[in-house]
């Protein structure tokens, strides 16, 4: 648990610790893989971490989860990444979005499947968050699909998912393809995020608060007021 003072202060310490292991991976291989999330939350951090003196030619980003919506739409996480991420020392990343223009997230898994499986990396670094009804990446508490995208398929890297706090369809890595990165890390901020934070490490069925099955696996947890 990494408690900071400010939203300023963590998100200066979670793009310090994702660019050391960003750089770690490019001491040992040609490219890296980078996950993160979309919301509200990661907007400090992804303003910290574009202007990290790094290789970024070098780096793949992509998305934790995604909405099955158009860029052009204000929910996508997409959109968010190129505008607030892929800018600066950042923009010479190379960007795989999870929205691939298919009808459905059903309708697309396949080409997702086939080009993330295509890439010969594990992750990195995978940045999640969570909300306030325990969910983590897509991992949505009455998911159609909670029990599979835990639970895959040996090779499974994406599900998709709909659930009643979803709103929109979606897609989401699934959590052995998750729990592999070198750094994992639950960034949350908020008083009330805490609290259910709190709620998710109590004992309970992963069900009700999908976040659990995340925090089983020991993440790095980046907090602040």
């Amino acid at each position: 648990m990494h408690s900071f003072v400010n939203r300023e202060a963590l998100a200066k310490a979670l793009a310090r610790d994702t660019a050391a292991a960003l750089k770690a991976r490019l001491e040992i291989q040609v490219e890296t893989l980078l996950a993160v999330s979309g919301g509200s939350t990661p907007g400090l951090f992804f303003a910290e971490l574009s202007k990290t003196e790094l290789d970024w030619s070098r780096v793949i980003v992509t998305l934790v989860d995604e909405r099955w919506v158009p860029t052009e739409s204000s929910r996508s996480n997409a959109a968010l990444v190129r505008r607030s991420l892929l800018i600066n020392n950042a923009s010479a990343a190379r960007f795989l979005p999870l929205f691939n223009g298919a009808d459905s997230p059903d309708a697309g898994r396949a080409v997702l499947q086939a080009e993330l499986a295509a890439l010969p990396l594990s992750l990195a670094v995978a940045i999640l968050g969570m909300g306030e009804d325990g969910h983590t990446a897509s991992f949505f508490p009455g998911g159609d699909n909670l029990a599979a995208a835990l639970n895959p398929a040996e090779g499974q890297l994406v599900e998709t998912m709909h659930a009643p706090g979803a709103g929109e369809p979606r897609i989401t890595l699934t959590l052995p393809a998750l729990i592999t990165a070198d750094l994992l890390v639950l960034h949350i901020e908020g008083v009330r995020k805490r609290e259910v934070l709190d709620q998710a490490l109590a004992d309970g069925p992963v069900e009700a608060m999908p976040v659990r099955a995340v925090l089983r696996h020991d993440p790095q947890i980046y907090w602040s007021p």
